[in-house]
């Protein structure tokens, strides 16, 4: 039994480290504090393969409009898609973050 004791001990103020929360409201503590290129391609890629299967479009288009792509790129510009994003450490601490608090910078 002292053994586990001693292991607890030593194993819960990592963990316990890990899934603090030392962020504040609506800050972006991990990564820059906008989108960066990777994320947007993963986000419109997503969307466009999305819009392809038949998912319903969130923004009004005219038909003259290309592809999924096209439309994937109007309704990332226009803020109202519901993604979050979540950046990772090394270490295992991550951040989700609402796609409307990186287009807003």
């Amino acid at each position: 039994m002292a053994v586990w004791a001693e292991w607890e001990a030593w194993a819960c103020p990592r963990a316990q480290e890990r899934t603090r929360k030392t962020k504040k409201e609506n800050e972006v503590s991990i990564g820059p504090p906008k989108l960066t290129r990777f994320e947007k391609a993963r986000i419109v890629g997503a969307r466009a393969l999305q819009i392809a299967m038949g998912a319903p479009i969130l923004i009004e288009v005219q038909e003259a409009h290309g592809g999924p792509i096209d439309i994937a790129l109007l309704e990332l510009d226009s803020g109202i898609l519901p993604i979050t994003i979540r950046r990772t450490l090394p270490d295992g601490t991550y951040q989700d973050i609402p796609l409307k608090w990186l287009t807003q910078a």
